[in-house]
């Protein structure tokens, strides 16, 4: 969001911030044009087209991503997913099936682990709340690298979609202007800049939030990613925990586009 939030491109967006599995359901209802999106929701929602280049993926530990439990994994029976999380939640499904010896249950809860683990042997937490956990004191597995481990490949998390193009006018290369904000957002200056803003905001070092973003994020939708992301769909929907995700639509070039409400 490095160009929307600092240079004059932000100006021809409506901006609004909230989660991205919210972020789907706009785009689903209609009342936002471009959002970044879990990776789940592109198996749900008919007529979007993903943004080529960018997404929010990890080609190791992800960090942010992980399965808590004071139990073996072999002893856990039930699993409390975090409910602001799609594409997570399914993911840790899959792994139970590919990885762990599947029949487990699982129910959607609110992110507060304390609550989570009095009701459940194990809880997925996702972002801030997953950077924070106590890892000496829990078991923990970081669901990007067991992912990595089990395929080879990249894990997704959420890339950016776009609906309703037809509705509008002016034709501009959106493409070109969210991977041109990411590369500004990822020059050394800036990424200090994030951490020094962002390190008070959730309680971590400056250091341990550049080394998350440069270290444990990848932030391109390369081929790689488009392997496992495809991968993942497949094994999910074998499964039965995604519909099947039609073949991947990509905005072309020049978008048609004028004044836009965007989530991220």
């Amino acid at each position: 969001m490095w160009d929307f939030e600092h240079e004059s491109v932000g100006k021809a967006f409506d901006i609004s911030y909230t989660l991205p599995s919210q972020c789907a359901a706009e785009l689903e209802a209609g009342t936002a044009d471009i959002g970044i999106i879990p990776s789940a929701a592109y198996a749900h929602i008919p007529g979007l087209s993903i943004l080529p280049g960018v997404a929010i993926a990890s080609r190791q530990a992800v960090r942010s991503i992980l399965l808590v439990s004071e139990k073996p994994i072999d002893d856990i029976r039930s699993v409390a997913l975090d409910n602001s999380s799609l594409t997570s939640a399914a993911l840790t499904r899959v792994l139970f099936e590919k990885c762990w010896r599947g029949g487990r249950k699982f129910i959607s809860m609110p992110p507060n682990l304390t609550a989570m683990l009095a009701r459940h042997d194990a809880a997925l937490l996702i972002g801030d709340p997953a950077l924070k956990v106590d890892r000496s004191r829990y078991l923990t597995w970081d669901l990007a690298d067991e992912w990595v481990r089990l395929t080879g490949k990249p894990f997704v998390f959420a890339f950016w979609a776009v609906t309703n193009l037809t509705a509008h006018q002016t034709r501009v290369d959106l493409a070109a202007i969210f991977q041109e904000s990411r590369d500004h957002g990822l020059r050394s200056e800036n990424l200090v800049q994030t951490a020094k803003t962002w390190a008070p905001r959730i309680g971590m070092s400056r250091e341990d939030v550049q080394q998350y973003l440069t270290k444990n994020i990848h932030y391109y939708l390369d081929g790689p990613c488009l392997e496992g992301l495809q991968l993942f769909y497949r094994y999910a929907n074998e499964l039965s925990i995604l519909p099947r995700a039609r073949e991947l639509q990509f905005v072309d070039a020049k978008t048609a586009l004028a004044s836009v409400a965007i989530r991220s």
